[in-house]
């Protein structure tokens, strides 16, 4: 009788161990069929809030878009803000086998080297796209799949008219910028100096290579060298504290028209306090939910899937971007900006709207 029972446990274990190695096999999920899990790489141009609020978004849309169901999963590395990093890491990827899909932010549109080793990723089959700062579109835009961001060029644009509506006689102004070479960068720029027109005039442009402490050295350097300077304008997130600090510190804000990118939650409550006129916030959150979507579709050849999102964010012209949109962000108590005119494509959001926006999607900035 021992024996026996014995011999019954002996051939439940077993039926259970098969068991158990056919759901491990198996990864959950039509899709992804049998196989170890893949990976997704979200690589970053450095670290910023910026980038917390796109990988809130990336792992939104790991779940949203069962990411696992497809034997994959959702990484996000993080850049230095140097072109050697970015390419170190592309040609890491190359040497492994379970990376299927890369979102790079370029730190360098004008570095070919980075568009080489994309190219070669993509030659080895994975599927590569650009997210936040796109490579040189009219050189090396085989280089990856896709785009998905800010239309940069608009963007800088909007926040040209928003100065012009601030200072209708015009002004002087200074750019500041982590690194001048990447895509963003340019187009912002450029945009910003067309979108403010004909009566203001770019006095200083300088780049902080990614330092917290060069970007506030830069803001002192330019009003030391141009006595005559009365717009600054932020063009990556972090430089729109690094402003309001050195204007701070020199007991100047009535002197300076401060326009900046993004929206750091330190730049937030410069904006409660009336330290920044306005803010062109973009969306880093659909950055990472987008691109996470976008990649996974392409990985798991899901047509469908790719129509729906280029029939929604692309432009006719322009197939292969995806925009995440734009939204200026104004205070809350009355200025020009309420009554000046944007593009049909940006949204215009009052502070406290704004910040009502961020909670719902459990942000601190964007």
């Amino acid at each position: 009788m021992t024996r026996v029972t014995q011999g019954c446990r002996w051939a439940v274990l077993m039926l259970v161990a098969i068991c158990f190695v056919g759901i491990g096999c198996s990864g959950g999920g039509e899709e992804g069929g049998n196989g170890e899990v893949k990976r997704i790489v979200i690589l970053t141009n450095g670290t910023s809030p910026f980038w917390t609020s796109a990988k809130i978004g990336a792992e939104k849309a790991a779940k949203d878009f069962d990411v696992a169901g497809a034997n994959l999963k959702v990484e996000v590395d993080t850049g230095d803000f140097s072109d050697k990093k970015q390419i170190d890491k592309l040609r890491e990827y190359q040497g492994t086998t379970d990376i299927v899909g890369v979102g790079i932010s370029v730190t360098n549109a004008g570095n070919s080297k980075i568009a080489s080793e994309l190219r070669k990723l993509r030659d080895k089959g994975i599927k590569v796209i650009t997210i936040d700062s796109d490579v040189d579109r009219k050189k090396d835009a085989s280089a990856r799949v896709a785009y998905v961001g800010t239309n940069n060029i608009y963007a800088g644009e909007e926040l040209g008219k928003a100065a012009a509506a601030l200072k209708p006689d015009g002004g002087k102004y200074a750019t500041f910028v982590g690194l001048k070479g990447a895509a963003n960068a340019i187009e912002r720029i450029g945009g910003f100096g067309d979108g403010a027109g004909a009566k203001f005039e770019s006095k200083a442009s300088l780049g902080d290579g990614g330092d917290s402490v060069k970007a506030r050295t830069n803001v002192r350097t330019a009003i030391d060298n141009n006595a005559d300077l009365d717009v600054l304008v932020g063009i990556w997130s972090y430089n729109a504290p690094a402003i309001v600090d050195i204007v701070g510190q020199l007991e100047r804000r009535d002197d300076f028209t401060v326009c900046c990118f993004d929206a750091e939650p330190i730049a937030i409550k410069h904006m409660e306090n009336e330290l920044i006129d306005v803010l062109a916030v973009q969306n880093p959150y659909r950055m990472g939910y987008e691109g996470v979507r976008l990649l996974k579709a392409l990985v798991t050849d899901d047509d469908k899937t790719i129509d729906e999102m280029r029939g929604r964010m692309s432009k006719g012209s322009e197939p292969d971007i995806f925009d995440t949109g734009l939204r200026i962000v104004v205070p809350d108590k009355a200025t020009a900006l309420d009554t000046a005119q944007f593009g049909a494509a940006t949204e215009r959001f009052k502070l406290t709207a704004f910040k009502a926006w961020l909670v719902e999607r459990g942000l601190t900035g964007s």
